[in-house]
């Protein structure tokens, strides 16, 4: 096995939550030291969204594998010089902060391309660094209803929250995959270019499918709960014995095969109410009606077998707590112990297999686990260290994990 693709490569990042932490985790994946900025008591805020990991937040667990910790006060000038240092021998720069904060720190990208010229700075913001909502503030429901995913999730008489933060997540790929291209670019040209992310950008991008349907077509999709907005037969449906199978028909073939062989009907494939899709889409609830009494005398282990051998896809509702033990998982060794702060944890390998490469599953750091041995590093003595730990700059917290 080989080293990680990005080991020897350090990113110094200022985040909290979910968007920033997103991005500069799958870095860690990739082998790169990536020191997490924490402010002293509390830590990032996400530390404390529950307690459901042997008494840790799920979500700071998810998000901060693989990482160090260093508490800092960065509004205090030496908490500032502490981040100065460590930039003057990292490649990346990733933040999250407020609007105009960085300026005021003197970690925008115009400061940093003047004093470290090879850093590679990496900005997540709400809505933008320029323009008229730049300083507005942005959280991940707030951005899904702007985006337009608020009036396109949930059932016809209710809008839904997607059930994951998903203007976080999208922020977090985009940002990810921007770093690794800045990243290439200064390898193979010497040029270094600032990435910036807004959470607004990256699910209005996620949403291009609804929008030009909306846009062009026929307006905004109905809501249409588990069911396909644009595309039937998808969805949900209940077989003899009460079971739920979900099944997709996404092409002619599928839609041949299950009219004939799951549901022995035939004539349904050329029926003008059903032969096309947006013929299917706008007769729906007659379709619907034929599937559901075609099912009656079926189990549900009957009809997902009847889609298997049909060769139509399908699926059986699954809980998130089932995750972790799904076959899919377990049957293809997918899954790796790690420590957190509170006790052993199973985690997910990365979802890129990269052949031959060696991915780290590093540790969850308690707040400030790492912040004298970093400090040290920078050549901060014991007495120096003493008195930032005494003024409030920074905090220590070295024990070792369980």
């Amino acid at each position: 096995m080989t080293d990680a693709p990005l080991t020897g490569i350090t990113v110094v990042s200022i985040e909290q939550a979910v968007a920033a932490p997103y991005a500069t985790r799958q870095l860690a994946d990739l082998g790169a030291r990536v020191i997490k900025i924490e402010r002293p008591g509390g830590g990032d805020f996400a530390r404390s969204y529950d307690r459901a990991v042997h008494g840790d937040s799920s979500y700071f667990v998810w998000l901060n594998r693989g990482k160090e910790s260093l508490t800092l006060d960065l509004k205090h000038p030496e908490g500032q010089r502490v981040v100065r240092l460590l930039l003057d021998s990292a490649d990346v720069l990733v933040h999250n902060l407020g609007p105009g904060a960085a300026a005021r720190m003197g970690l925008d990208v115009a400061a940093m391309a003047n004093s470290n010229p090879g850093l590679v700075v990496c900005t997540i913001t709400g809505y933008g660094d320029d323009g008229p909502w730049r300083q507005r503030k942005a959280y991940d429901l707030l951005v899904q209803a702007e985006a337009g995913l608020l009036s396109a999730t949930g059932s016809p008489e209710e809008v839904a929250r997607a059930g994951i933060s998903v203007a976080d997540i999208a922020a977090g790929m985009f940002a990810y995959s921007g770093v690794l291209t800045a990243l290439y670019i200064r390898a193979t040209t010497g040029r270094v270019t600032p990435v910036s992310v807004s959470l607004f950008d990256a699910l209005a991008e996620w949403m291009g499918q609804p929008m030009y349907y909306g846009h062009y077509g026929s307006g905004t999709p109905q809501r249409t709960g588990a069911r396909h907005a644009t595309i039937a037969p998808y969805g949900p449906f209940t077989a003899g014995d009460g079971g739920t199978v979900l099944l997709a028909v996404q092409n002619q073939p599928e839609w041949r095969r299950f009219c004939e062989n799951v549901l022995g009907k035939p004539e349904l494939v050329n029926d003008p109410r059903f032969a096309e899709n947006p013929d299917r889409l706008a007769h729906r609830d007659e379709l619907e009606s034929i599937i559901a009494a075609g099912i009656t005398q079926l189990t549900a282990a009957e009809f997902e077998r009847r889609l298997e051998e049909a060769g139509v896809a399908n699926a059986r509702m699954k809980d998130a707590d089932q995750l972790l033990d799904h076959p899919a998982l377990a049957g293809r060794d997918r899954r790796r112990p790690f420590r957190t702060p509170g006790g052993i944890v199973q985690t997910l390998l990365p979802p890129a297999i990269l052949s031959g490469v060696d991915v780290p599953v590093g540790d969850v750091p308690a707040l400030g686990a790492h912040s004298g041995d970093i400090m040290r590093e920078l050549g901060y003595s014991p007495q120096h260290i003493d008195d930032l730990v005494r003024r409030g700059v920074t905090t220590l917290d070295n024990a070792p994990i369980d």
